[in-house]
């Protein structure tokens, strides 16, 4: 495998005549210098250089013999790292998001702004909708990328990179019933009255499908379409409701709402990255999903 900083230091000692100048140059020790040295030679198995009165001169039979090749190639390599640098320096475009509220609220907001200061020329469309009109947006190429709450079906049309954002649901109460922080059997809230998100949502299928599969059933007293809206039922003394850990993290630090304990304790699940298949990402969304480490 090419070791493309051996390289660099040969070039740089090629260039300078001297160990000591190549040295100060890469901000690298004169005997790292040498042991790159004997290291690309011992490599090639070939004399790189000769000790003279001068100082370093290329040898006839060695590094006379490559100074060229590695010259342009060095050159073409800063020439495309410089016209990287200028494109993220520069990129402009419109990137269309699309992903619930919550999704927006507790996993994408502190990163868009952050990418619009790097990237002020990229203009940035938020979509907020449910899951599935999240998707039909995406099908239908009305937004570039999708955050969605997994789990969803497999769909032909789109390519799914999950686990962008770890969920952990969990019941949760408000002071009236917070003895229920102590432990409770999953199937013994049958006897509370529970709050639970519309049965459209993937969170709510997510729920039902692990309930049926523990041979448990739970019926809601009330469903909501948001998460703000159970937590404020749930702190009124409404009933019992669940949702991601991650949603209610404050209300839970400062007590205005409690962890249910429940055997058994309901699945983890994640957030998820939808793109559309055979289509080519733009420059900016590029720069965006590489900022955000996906």
């Amino acid at each position: 495998m090419v070791n493309l900083e051996l390289y660099r230091v040969f070039y740089t000692v090629a260039k300078c005549g001297s160990l000591t100048k190549a040295a100060e140059e890469l901000y690298i020790s004169q005997p790292a210098v040498s042991q790159s040295i004997k290291q690309l030679e011992n490599q090639l198995g070939v004399k790189l250089f000769n000790r003279t009165h001068r100082g370093m001169e290329l040898s006839a039979q060695g590094g006379q013999m490559i100074f060229a090749d590695v010259e342009r190639a060095l050159v073409l390599l800063n020439s495309a790292e410089s016209r990287m640098a200028e494109m993220k320096a520069s990129a402009t475009g419109l990137i269309r998001i699309g992903a619930s509220d919550t999704i927006f609220e507790y996993f994408l907001a502190d990163k868009i702004v952050d990418f619009h200061e790097r990237f002020p020329a990229v203009k940035i469309e938020l979509m907020a909708d449910f899951t599935p009109d999240t998707i039909e947006k995406l099908k239908a190429n009305r937004c570039d990328v999708a955050f969605v709450n997994l789990p969803i079906e497999v769909d032909e049309e789109l390519t799914l990179q999950g686990n962008c954002m770890r969920l952990n649901d969990i019941f949760i109460a408000g002071e009236k019933y917070k003895e229920l922080a102590n432990g409770v059997a999953l199937s013994d809230l049958k006897n509370y009255p529970l709050i639970m998100m519309d049965k459209h949502t993937v969170a709510r299928r997510a729920l039902d499908n692990f309930l049926g599969a523990h041979g448990v059933d739970l019926q809601p007293s009330i469903e909501v379409g948001s998460w703000d809206l159970m937590k404020r039922l749930v702190m009124r003394g409404m009933g019992i409701g669940v949702i991601p850990r991650e949603y209610a993290i404050h209300r839970l630090e400062t007590e205005e709402l409690y962890e249910v304990k429940t055997d058994p304790a309901l699945p983890t699940r994640s957030v998820g990255m939808l793109l559309p298949k055979n289509v080519s990402v733009s420059y900016a969304l590029h720069c965006f999903l590489d900022f955000l480490k996906i």
